[in-house]
């Protein structure tokens, strides 16, 4: 099994949803002008550039060089780190992070790094995928691989918690959990399924021959394709989000 790597211009012709909806997320930070803002893994820095033209002071981090390249090019104060390695001290008024989190099995590590990262009084907003999400995908991928040894074991690279346990993460860690909720969301594939996985799944083709990739992704597409597409929407993704505030006393 392979790591998942990144492609800003595929991410950006076929993801844009990411970012679309992370916009009410950038709402719920309330980020006032001055306040100096941590966008935990940033991406290609479309939330982080809102953010900054808010009037913040925005560094965005991601674990992607290819991606903190084209969040530079927004010109974005943006690093190269991962989310479970931080390294800041008590300097930001608040940290962000829209539909990383999940990406990031080490969570309490996460936490413990975002909590030294705040100044007291901080606070720490996101949304990620929760419990349930994708899961006919999942699931999906999961038989496909196990009917074809040959193209390799599935390592299920998501975190996906409850709210409950998640909020429960944040507690332990010293936070005060003002809210946190998990909730639908189906959110439209326009390019299918196939498209889909070659972005979000790279983890498992880039590991396949050419013809194996091929198969995997027309046997996963037809395993979900009751559930997932109708002629009237068509591709329709079962998403599910957690979305939380807490804050550092």
């Amino acid at each position: 099994m392979q790591t998942q790597t990144w492609r800003p211009r595929e991410y950006n012709q076929h993801a844009q949803f990411v970012s679309n909806f992370g916009v009410s997320v950038v709402e719920l930070l309330d980020a006032q002008p001055g306040e100096r803002i941590l966008d935990l893994g940033c991406g290609e820095g479309a939330l982080a550039e809102q953010l900054k033209e808010i009037g913040t002071e925005v560094i965005g981090v991601d674990s992607s060089p290819a991606m903190i390249e084209a969040a530079r090019a927004r010109g974005i104060d943006a690093r190269v780190m991962s989310g479970d390695r931080l390294t800041f001290k008590g300097e930001f008024d608040a940290v962000f992070s829209n539909a990383a989190l999940h990406w990031i099995l080490n969570y309490e590590d996460v936490i413990q790094g975002v909590y030294a990262s705040l100044k007291p009084g901080g606070r720490f907003v996101g949304e990620f995928g929760g419990a349930g999400i994708i899961k006919c995908i999942v699931n999906a991928m999961n038989e496909v691989l196990s009917d074809h040894p040959e193209f390799g074991k599935f390592v299920n690279p998501w975190f996906f918690p409850t709210a409950e346990v998640y909020a429960a993460a944040l507690t332990r860690e010293g936070f005060r959990v003002v809210s946190a909720e998990t909730f639908p969301r189906p959110t439209p594939l326009a390019n299918g399924v196939g498209t889909w996985l070659r972005v979000f799944a790279d983890h498992v083709i880039s590991g396949l021959r050419g013809d194996q990739a091929t198969r995997f992704l027309e046997q996963v597409e037809e395993l979900v394709r009751a559930d997932l597409y109708t002629p009237e929407c068509g591709w329709m993704a079962d998403y599910v989000r957690l979305r939380f505030v807490a804050t550092k006393p």
